[in-house]
């Protein structure tokens, strides 16, 4: 077998690993070392509403970070409008923000990823420099005392029950 496809083989026996790894892996929502309070912001949707943090407090929040050209980003969303759909009602709220796109192309995107929960853009990536983001995804949970208690970094399946159930949890805290 000549080099390339000996190195070919690698790379897809990997890839297949790294898939089922993933996803025999319990989805969590870790504990950040030392909880804070949340930046509060004022951002325009993707619907032209503008949305503010602070109307948010009283509820859990999740705020997503995430970006159009992030594979993992892409791979989420459809998780999360799954789990929107559950959660509606709950007093868990879902704001994913766009970093550093415009309103075109998060448009663009939303033909092939619809959603139905907040789209907020963050055009010139002001909010997400008040947060502690080191990579996309990543996501914060916020408690209804306007508190981060928790953050991800990486995709989820957002609608997988232990996640679904640890949110719910929250609302009491």
């Amino acid at each position: 077998m000549c080099r390339c496809a000996k190195l070919l083989l690698i790379v897809i026996g990997l890839g297949l690993s790294t898939t089922f790894t993933w996803a025999a892996t319990p989805q969590t929502l870790p504990p950040v070392a030392k909880v804070f309070v949340a930046p509060d912001f004022m951002l325009q949707g993707e619907d032209d509403k503008t949305y503010h943090l602070a109307d948010f407090k009283g509820r859990v929040v999740v705020l997503n970070f995430w970006a159009t050209w992030c594979p993992p980003c892409r791979y989420e969303m459809p998780s999360m409008e799954r789990a929107w759909n559950k959660l509606q009602g709950e007093g868990i709220e879902i704001l994913a923000v766009n970093v550093g796109e415009g309103a075109d192309t998060v448009f663009e995107f939303l033909g092939s990823y619809p959603v139905s929960f907040p789209l907020l853009l963050d055009k010139d990536a002001n909010v997400i420099k008040r947060y502690p983001v080191t990579g996309l995804p990543t996501t914060f949970i916020i408690s209804p005392k306007g508190v981060v208690t928790h953050r991800t970094m990486g995709s989820r399946e957002w609608d997988a029950p232990e996640l679904l159930e640890q949110l719910r949890a929250m609302r009491e805290h």
